[in-house]
């Protein structure tokens, strides 16, 4: 009886054991947790590069049209203020005095004055 007593001990200890390590096995490692959530912020971080890199190469091509506008437009305002000191000169050869710039002058336009010479 003490050796089918002993036996049935074993048994239950070695079907204990067996649990504990189904139980065991079915969980996660939690190495494995950790690559999992380093795999999601790494895929999270791909798509805010991507999408910075996308604003950059948008923001790179408007300052380009940015500054083709800004030359076109001082090509124009040299252009107009040669062909108003010409409009000048003509109106003075014909021994009259040209109207004055209008009052008052803009805050904005006085710092650009001096490149056109008024």
């Amino acid at each position: 009886m003490l050796t089918a007593l002993s036996a049935l001990a074993v048994a239950v200890v070695t079907a204990a054991g067996a649990v504990a390590t189904a139980v065991v096995g079915r969980r996660q490692p939690r190495g494995q947790r950790r690559r999992d959530d380093f795999a999601k912020v790494t895929e999270r971080l791909d798509k805010d590069i991507e999408r910075l890199e996308r604003r950059v190469t948008e923001g790179e091509a408007k300052a380009v049209l940015a500054q083709q506008r800004i030359t076109a437009q001082d090509f124009t305002i040299r252009y107009l203020a040669g062909w108003v000191r010409s409009l000048v000169s003509y109106v003075r050869e014909a021994r009259m005095e040209p109207p004055p710039p209008p009052q008052p002058v803009p805050p904005e336009v006085q710092p650009y004055l001096h490149d056109v010479g008024l």
